[in-house]
């Protein structure tokens, strides 16, 4: 039997920092403070909440989504912890990263961050970057993300509660580089890091992030955690509402930190910024002589404070609330003086604003010049979000009497599922910020006899809901789930909230069935007979398959043509276009979800070239309607295009091709292995991953030209 080998801990391998060095100068927009050592030049916080209503505009004006409410309410934790930083590292006479490790859990706060970078002038930040926010252009992302902003981002963030359990990692290993026998070495004589993670109140409702609240203070009375700081921003608000109405309190969480072993700091006000300061320099001169004791700041904010609408809305002025650069002026001018020190607004806003105006002026003219609004080949009725399908079949299987129950997790408003909790509260339920718990949750349901709805964005139901679905398909606990925002329709957001791998991480589930939706009107049919079927085999002591319903963000044409004849068959496919008749060279286009519209208008492309075309919807992921793909071959002359934005590993085009007879050509074009990154809108991603419309055709093509020419 062998023995433990008692031996030094091997000197950990060396990793190059790309971190920002110390700022040069003071911030452009500064306040002054008292500091350790006299006064002391910080970000102002009412320029951070400017500088994000400005870059959040840009990003508007380009058709994202873009957030407020959170970083506004850090804006005075930042300014304080940065200049606290700034200052003990300028002292020591090395960089603030060698001190300091600094993790941002938040990620939707993360573009209150650019704005202080800018501000300082570091890490290549500049004010007119910041126009590039969440654009494809950029490396501001809508969330932190390292591979595009090293300079910036220690860790990457978005999904909430992500972010926080690996800096407790990072605090682990600098206790442990601190009693390795490195004889004479530099790491043995540095002392170890502080680790400071930022962190909302929304993501310690997350399972992992509370993991890390219970295991961090336990590990550390081991002396297996370096020097730990956790500031909580406690707004009591949420994306659908305050969380103690919408869901439960989290005030005996954070009462819990205690008696988990946290020494907690109170800060009644977290946006009185000398008070910031103060606290966070008393805990991190705390946290660094007593490591075995982690300190947690539990700061009282505001979500979306700065103005009287934002602060005032029931999610805190969640998104950004402006619509058009016109009404800029009063939003910033309130930001200024209606705070607690009046100020006027710097002439550079001013500025910025006058730009933004004139930019909006030159998009309207632009959409006027191209005339008609988008529409799409086969497109009937107007433009519609797909969620509007789910809310009507939730709608009217309720009434129809079937036990259906909604059990949300703070994203009804963007999943279709709204519209139901609406006309049936009693039936739903928002368990918070827990996507793991929720699913669980709905397994429990499912045993008692009703038909549970679960639902949130799809990265998050496939990320932090895999085991959960696993274990209720194996417990005879079956959950209909409406995952929205697949793949690439979560543009503006960023790589960390697209889900490229979810028929990957879900589709070889047993007893789990998977549907990309395209329209709003095969939402509301496949969806009505999922909840029928689900009450019928009940009925008849049959367990039924769990059902995962994936669909995209943006608007789609509600129908494309295949109701009209009841076409709609949960695990059925349809044709929606066929021009291969009389055609010599013709091509199957397959297209799931969100990527049908590109098939659609490649077609049209296609017979402008004399390729003829058989557009298939599959509906359905993990199982294959033989008779119309038999028939789709048949048409397509045995070749067959897949475009879908999914990774190419684990995805449609290759479940596909493993299922069907020997095809003549069989192309896929998906991501090859690759993060996504932010952009306006889905289109730019498609392009620049080669799977829109113009890319199926240059595929199509390069299928005939060399045979034609022989």
């Amino acid at each position: 039997m062998s023995q433990p080998v008692s031996q030094p801990l091997s000197q950990p391998l060396k990793t190059q920092s790309h971190l920002f060095s110390n700022p040069e100068k003071n911030p452009h927009f500064s306040v002054t403070i008292r500091g350790a050592q006299g006064q002391l030049q910080v970000a102002d916080p009412l320029a951070t909440r400017a500088l994000i209503a400005l870059m959040d505009m840009h990003a508007v004006l380009g058709g994202a989504a873009s957030h407020y409410g959170g970083p506004a309410a850090f804006a005075e934790l930042m300014a304080g912890l940065h200049g606290y930083m700034f200052e003990r590292a300028n002292a020591e006479k090395k960089q603030w990263h060698e001190l300091f490790h600094f993790v941002n859990d938040a990620g939707h706060c993360e573009n209150g961050l650019y704005a202080l970078k800018a501000n300082y002038g570091v890490a290549g930040v500049t004010f007119d970057e910041l126009k590039t926010f969440r654009s494809i252009e950029g490396r501001l992302a809508g969330h932190g993300e390292t591979h595009l902003f090293p300079e910036g981002v220690l860790l990457s963030n978005g999904p909430l509660g992500s972010a926080f359990p690996k800096s407790q990692g990072l605090a682990m290993a600098e206790a442990m580089v601190q009693v390795a026998a490195f004889s004479g070495s530099a790491e043995r004589q540095q002392a170890p890091r502080l680790t400071v993670t930022a962190i909302s109140d929304g993501a310690c409702m997350e399972g992992e992030a509370r993991e890390a609240m219970a295991s961090l203070p336990g590990l550390a009375k081991r002396r297996l955690v370096g020097p730990f700081l956790l500031i909580i921003s406690d707004n009591n608000t949420k994306l659908s509402g305050r969380i103690d109405q919408e869901s439960f309190s989290m005030e005996p969480s954070f009462e819990a930190l205690r008696s988990l072993g946290w020494k907690v700091m109170e800060l009644r006000d977290g946006h009185d910024l000398q008070a910031c300061y103060d606290t966070i320099r008393a805990a991190a001169e705390e946290a660094r002589a007593r490591p075995q004791t982690p300190i947690a700041i539990h700061a009282r904010t505001i979500k979306g404070i700065g103005t009287q609408k934002t602060q005032d809305s029931s999610s805190g002025g969640h998104g950004f609330p402006c619509k058009s650069a016109a009404e800029l002026t009063p939003f910033i001018e309130e930001i200024y003086q209606g705070s607690r020190v009046g100020r006027p607004v710097p002439k550079e806003f001013h500025q910025w604003i006058a730009e933004l105006v004139a930019r909006e002026t030159q998009l309207k003219d632009q959409v006027k010049a191209k005339g008609a609004a988008k529409t799409y080949p086969l497109g009937t009725g107007p433009e519609e979000k797909i969620q509007n399908g789910i809310s009507a079949a939730l709608v009217c299987a309720a009434r129809e009497g079937l036990p259906v129950v909604s059990i949300a997790a703070d994203l009804p408003g963007s999943t279709g599922t709204a519209g139901f909790r609406k006309e049936f509260p009693t039936r739903s339920i928002d368990v918070g910020v827990a996507e793991s718990n929720m699913i669980s949750i709905g397994a429990g349901f499912a045993i008692r006899g009703f038909i549970p709805v679960v639902d949130t964005f799809a990265q998050f139901g496939v990320t932090k809901g895999a085991l959960p679905l696993l274990m209720a398909s194996l417990s005879h606990a079956p959950v209909i789930a409406v995952f929205s925002h697949t793949g690439f329709q979560d543009a503006a957001d960023g790589a960390s909230h697209q889900a490229l791998n979810y028929l990957a991480m879900t589709g070889g589930i047993p007893r789990v069935r998977v549907i990309a939706l395209t329209c709003s009107e095969e939402a509301e049919a496949l969806m009505l007979q999922a909840l029928q079927e689900y009450a019928q085999l009940r009925k008849q002591g049959v367990t039924p398959p769990s059902t995962i319903f994936f669909l995209g963000r943006e608007n789609f044409p509600k129908s494309y043509g295949a109701g009209a004849s009841g076409a709609y068959r949960l695990g059925g496919a349809q044709i929606l276009a066929d021009t291969t008749k009389g055609r010599e060279r013709s091509v199957c286009l397959v297209a799931p979800g969100s990527l049908l519209p590109q098939a659609l208008m490649a077609q049209a492309k296609l017979g402008e070239k004399g390729i003829g075309a058989i557009v298939v919807n599959p509906s359905s992921l993990n199982s294959v309607d033989r008779a119309i793909f038999l028939r789709a071959l048949e048409e397509g002359k045995g070749n067959v295009i897949v475009a879908e934005d999914h990774q190419v590993i684990g995805g449609y085009g290759q479940f596909l091709k493993a299922q069907l007879p020997t095809t003549r050509n069989f192309v896929i074009l998906g991501v090859h292995g690759h993060f996504g990154q932010s952009a306006y809108n889905s289109i730019d991603l498609y392009r620049k991953h080669k799977m829109d419309a113009a890319a199926i055709v240059d595929a199509a093509v390069d299928l005939f030209g060399e045979k034609d020419q022989r």
